[in-house]
């Protein structure tokens, strides 16, 4: 029970007050302002008994402090193959991200092909089904690629197309991803690269462009060649936004028609 209380000046009259207050049945004393009890420190333990033996206090051990950008770099620089690559960022547990995400969506398609996309972070529906571009998007991306011969489904490294993205895990409200996330799984990127060794690296939107590159701006960028992790990179629209601006995709076409030459040639 509490009741607010005005303790007077007066030695005597604070004395009966208290009494008062006691009397009433009051069991917690509070101040003028209101107190964090979970900042509190811990409670001072009671007197030992007379005569007892207390032991000194031991301060427990310093916890060293967690640096996930280094974790992401040992844990992606350990992996020999792709499937040891996907355990790694299916165990990694430095990102936030992965607490509110339904899959990791690691990859697509053929690893053996010679071109490989690199989107942004997945949506709703490639966080439910676990694969990169899929829902309109995809479907735009793979009628893209059809036209000039691509395909995620082919067997032939020749005709076939590799997909990624730059965050395994979907961004809360498809928020833009940060650039400490960025940052921090940058190194499974580099190493995805790496294990598939593709001839041609098309990124698709402003994640994947500043990623590989360090450069912002896909829509100044785009089909302009670039070169980064010792290959050539090439910047193209994301499907999304040319599903939201259909002006957009001549552009695309043009962009598509300079990666089957270079490809071919």
């Amino acid at each position: 029970m509490g009741i607010a209380l005005d303790i007077a000046d007066d030695w005597d009259a604070s004395l009966a007050a208290l009494a008062w207050a006691v009397e009433a049945g009051v069991d917690e004393v509070i101040g003028d302002t209101p107190v964090n009890r979970y900042e509190l420190a811990a409670e001072v333990p009671k007197p030992a008994a007379r005569g007892a033996v207390v032991a000194p206090a031991v301060a427990a051990p310093a916890m060293p402090a967690v640096d996930p950008l280094a974790d992401a770099r040992a844990m992606a620089a350990a992996a020999g193959t792709l499937e040891d690559l996907r355990a790694a960022m299916a165990a990694f547990e430095g990102c936030e991200l992965k607490r509110g995400a339904r899959n990791t969506v690691f990859a697509d398609g053929n690893p053996k092909a010679r071109v490989l996309v690199l989107g942004e972070a997945p949506d709703a529906e490639e966080d439910r089904e676990g694969r990169p571009f899929v829902g309109r998007a995809g479907q735009l991306l793979d009628r893209m690629f059809a036209a000039i011969g691509l395909s995620r489904t082919s067997p032939d490294s020749e005709t076939a197309l590799y997909l990624t993205n730059v965050l395994p895990w979907r961004p809360p409200g498809n928020r833009d991803p940060s650039a400490e996330e960025i940052a921090m799984l940058l190194p499974f990127v580099q190493r995805h690269i790496a294990l598939v060794d593709p001839q041609v690296v098309v990124v698709m939107g402003n994640t994947p462009l500043q990623a590989l590159t360090g450069t912002n701006g896909i829509l100044r960028a785009r089909g302009n060649w670039m070169q980064a992790l010792g290959r050539p990179v090439l910047p193209m629209a994301h499907p999304s936004h040319l599903l939201r601006t259909p002006a957009a995709k001549r552009e695309a076409w043009a962009d598509l028609l300079a990666l089957q030459a270079r490809v071919r040639g």
